[in-house]
């Protein structure tokens, strides 16, 4: 399967390797020759790119404002995605521009359908629909244009977490923030350029960076989907093992994974919780992934019209189309052990209860009480 870091420019895969000294076993030194073969390739490209296109891409204004779709990974945000995107009026950063996005304005069109082999049907975490032109989380074109990110850890499992500092800014130096932000635009502008519409960008990291995309687009649009954490946590484990299976350049030991995927839930929440208010009532707009499931019309007839988008009717046959064309698909299931019930009650309690949902005591050793105390 194709890897994000096959398209990375020379200066984000060399940064790549310099943090990760002598990370690459012998065994995969011919990886690591294509991907530094192949970042050559993608920074000469992108400073033709650059040539021809820079002043258009200056000029360019990403207008309407965004709507961000909010969400842990694994609530449900490929699929709120994959709806808002039938809608003709909407664009998105499709998988080829996230995966290759440092010349996509030149090379989209043809090598794509030269590259199509690569890519599986199926994505492997939850046998969900793959193609180049299909929707993509803009997070991965963000590495690849050589942006700090979590999801960097993907690539070296054995190693510590990267950048966790970048889940929400904590930490980072104004001027870095500023980079990350104007890279996040310059993207979006290019896609713009190809397929003007109101972008529908969706990347789990945003949900705890609110401040720093208002202050990029200050009209942007949100929706935050959530789901029962009990759900959440085994699937979200079993989607990073997925993704260090498929793309991992060393051996799968990750000693930091479940640590990582308790500590992070609980600082995106903590950070949501506190700048949720920084957005006007009317432009963000909150959803249960059981809702969406049971009533999915319903629920995005409300999102439309809390957020003001309009024609929703017209948008509808369209979305009942789609909808239709899913009935065949199976989720996952996940066996939730107690072990793991007792470390969401604990350390996700609060989530649990301020969405609605019912706390799980592990042999009635967990109380609301415990919840509490464990987060206050």
């Amino acid at each position: 399967m194709a890897s994000p870091w096959l398209g990375f420019s020379l200066g984000a895969w060399l940064r790549l390797l310099r943090r990760n000294p002598g990370a690459i076993p012998v065994n995969r030194f011919p990886s690591k020759l294509g991907v530094t073969a192949a970042a050559v390739i993608h920074s000469g490209l992108a400073g033709v790119e650059r040539a021809v296109w820079g002043r258009r891409i200056e000029r360019t204004k990403v207008d309407p404002p965004p709507l961000f779709i909010l969400g842990h990974w694994r609530c449900g945000t490929t699929h709120l995605h994959e709806l808002l995107v039938r809608d003709p009026r909407h664009t998105f950063p499709n998988t080829y521009e996230c995966f290759d996005p440092n010349h996509f304005l030149l090379t989209e069109g043809s090598t794509d359908k030269l590259l199509a082999f690569v890519l599986p049907d199926r994505r492997p975490m939850d046998n969900m629909a793959v193609g180049f032109g299909r929707p993509q989380e803009d997070e991965f074109a963000l590495c690849g244009l050589g942006l700090p990110s979590p999801y960097l850890s993907i690539a070296f499992p054995k190693q510590a977490p990267q950048n966790p500092e970048y889940l929400d800014f904590s930490g980072v130096p104004r001027a870095d923030v500023e980079k990350w932000k104007n890279g996040l635009v310059r993207f979006l502008k290019r896609v713009q350029i190809k397929r003007p519409g109101r972008m529908i960008l969706k990347s789990p990291a945003h949900t705890s960076r609110i401040p720093v995309l208002l202050d990029a687009f200050p009209n942007a649009l949100f929706v935050h989907i959530v789901r029962n954490p009990y759900d959440v946590y085994p699937s979200t484990i079993h989607l990073w093992k997925s993704l260090q299976k498929t793309w991992a350049l060393q051996g799968l030991d990750c000693p930091w994974l479940e640590d990582w995927v308790v500590e992070s839930f609980v600082k995106m929440y903590e950070v949501l919780e506190k700048t949720r208010s920084l957005v006007p009532p009317e432009r963000f707009f909150e959803l249960t992934y059981e809702c969406l499931e049971a009533d999915p019309m319903g629920s995005m007839r409300r999102l439309y019209e809390h957020l003001g988008l309009g024609g929703f009717d017209a948008v509808r046959p369209t979305l009942e189309a789609y909808l239709a064309g899913l009935k065949g698909y199976r989720k996952n299931e996940y066996k939730v052990t107690k072990a793991q019930e007792d470390i969401v009650t604990r350390r996700w309690g609060h989530v649990v209860k301020r969405y609605g949902y019912e706390l799980r005591g592990t042999g009635g050793r967990v109380s609301s009480a415990d919840v509490d105390a464990a987060t206050s």
